[in-house]
């Protein structure tokens, strides 16, 4: 049970509906079973507590009840005022709902349900149909009980909803991180590696190096289409009509054959039904492959590469065994994230596959195996299910 008075409960005008119970309560009793004044007096002492408990939010829920009930019993002495023990069933709801605790509301609520035994006990002789009335006090409290868990769970879930808001904001942050990554990354680093060629033999091989230069252009053209669908993929759907195509697993001869066209020795093996790859399967291994090449072509531009697509088993795996001479690589790059590894492993996890990347003896491998129907209704990009 929470240890603050729920929401609703602390506002001025829920409270001052509940005073205005108590006092129609009390005239009720007072108009239908006429009493004493001194009487009349311990029932206004009753409705006094809602009162102060209305203008003073931070009043105890055990002044509050014995505020109520000793005036309540007291007024029974002398056999009227019965219909005031409804003051004790408002009491009950009030405790049940606002308690801050489950400890403080059964003892409170023990506290209203012995009212009506106690005023029978100090009439004589006793009038009171003691167990209809405490029925009358117990149902309230357990409305109250229930309302107060309710209130909770309410409050749990709107917390519970806005965590997984935190972590889907989370989750596409890290998505357009990766596809960021994935594209502008991987066309500045195919553009840099053409320039740079076109740059050792732009004096002794003029040809040659507006050779490079025009696969820098061809590089960056197809880059920028990439990013044109990216961009289009984060905007709604419902703005563009039509979601463009996502690249699948029968796109990776394509990225093999630019790489080829970049100067890389790379070559494609697959194996099995390839065609029962899911499309949002498909897109994550595309996008690890060309991770996989991408990091081939800036740290190992002279070794050759075989990248192998194998299905089997009901899973899906990507190989890259990358074997040769690597290039040295400057202690300020080893100290730097490596965004592209953590993208790859991000796209394998979130379709419950596995990866791995790391030195061999002859160089360099990047693996990853996920089950074929990770996402049976298709994917968007990043790996979305």
């Amino acid at each position: 049970m929470s240890g603050l008075l729920p929401e609703s409960l602390q506002s001025d005008h829920v409270r001052a509906v509940i005073l205005l119970f108590a006092l129609a309560v009390a005239v009720v009793a007072a108009t239908t079973d006429p009493a004493t004044p001194a009487d009349l007096i311990l029932a206004a002492l009753a409705v006094g507590a809602f009162a102060l408990w209305t203008f003073v939010p931070n009043l105890p829920l055990s002044v509050l009840s014995v505020g109520v009930v000793v005036p309540v019993v007291l007024a029974q002495r002398g056999g009227q005022l019965e219909p005031l023990l409804f003051e004790v069933s408002l009491l009950a709801f009030v405790v049940g709902r606002t308690a801050p605790s489950h400890a403080a509301a059964i003892a409170l609520g023990l506290l209203a349900a012995a009212a009506p035994i106690a005023a029978s006990v100090i009439q004589d002789p006793s009038e009171i149909a003691v167990g209809i009335w405490i029925l009358g006090v117990a149902f309230p409290w357990a409305i109250g009980i229930a309302a107060a868990r309710q209130s909770e769970l309410t409050t749990e879930l709107e917390t519970t909803r806005g965590e997984l808001a935190e972590q889907a904001l989370l989750d596409e942050r890290r998505r357009i991180a990766r596809d960021v990554h994935d594209l502008v990354g991987h066309g500045l680093a195919g553009v840099m590696l053409q320039v740079t060629s076109a740059r050792h033999v732009l004096h002794r091989d003029p040809a040659a190096a507006e050779e490079a230069l025009q696969s820098a252009e061809i590089v960056g053209r197809r880059s920028m289409r990439e990013l044109r669908r990216t961009v289009a993929l984060l905007r709604a759907d419902d703005e563009l009509g039509v979601a463009p195509p996502l690249p699948s697993v029968n796109d990776i001869a394509d990225l093999v054959e630019q790489a080829r066209a970049g100067g890389l020795a790379v070559e494609l093996r697959e194996r099995g039904a390839v065609s029962r790859i899911a499309p949002g399967v498909g897109v994550a291994l595309y996008r690890i492959a060309q991770e996989a090449l991408a990091n081939a072509a800036q740290h190992a531009p002279r070794a050759r590469t075989v990248l192998e697509v194998q299905v089997a088993d009901g899973r899906a795996s990507l190989v890259a065994d990358t074997t040769g001479p690597t290039a040295t690589v400057p202690p300020i790059e080893r100290q730097r994230a490596h965004y592209g590894l953590t993208g790859m492993r991000e796209r394998a996890s979130a379709l419950g596959g596995e990866f791995f990347a790391g030195p061999t003896p002859a160089g360099w491998r990047v693996s990853c195996r996920i089950p074929l129907e990770a996402d049976g209704s298709g994917a968007r990009e990043g790996g979305r299910t």
